[in-house]
């Protein structure tokens, strides 16, 4: 299973709103630390499907919805579960680090 994409349009309905918990990752293509976490995001989708979504916003493409979370950095992922933020994590993680915060919140 891959990233979903997402965008400002179609968030709320994807990831605020979704019957299950989602991973929010925010991304940009100039990003250094996001060329690290996409592919541990990537074999996360895998690892966690049919008990996590984990959804991709590029910022530079849909920049409206990251600052509605008081979050200016990338990578930022916030861990939705009914509708809250339930978790957060910036910046660059292992897989078992990724792994352990999940497991934490699900």
């Amino acid at each position: 299973m891959a990233l979903v994409t997402v965008t400002d349009d179609t968030f709320d309905t994807t990831v605020v709103h979704a019957g299950g918990p989602v991973l929010a990752y925010f991304w940009a293509e100039w990003a250094g630390p996001c060329k690290i976490m996409t592919p541990v995001l990537e074999d996360l989708s895998d690892e966690y499907a049919g008990r996590l979504t984990i959804a991709a916003l590029d910022i530079d493409h849909d920049p409206g919805t990251l600052p509605r979370y008081k979050e200016d950095s990338v990578p930022t992922m916030l861990l939705f579960k009914d509708g809250t933020v339930i978790g957060k994590r910036i910046g660059v993680h292992s897989k078992g680090q990724m792994r352990e915060f999940l497991d934490a919140h699900l």
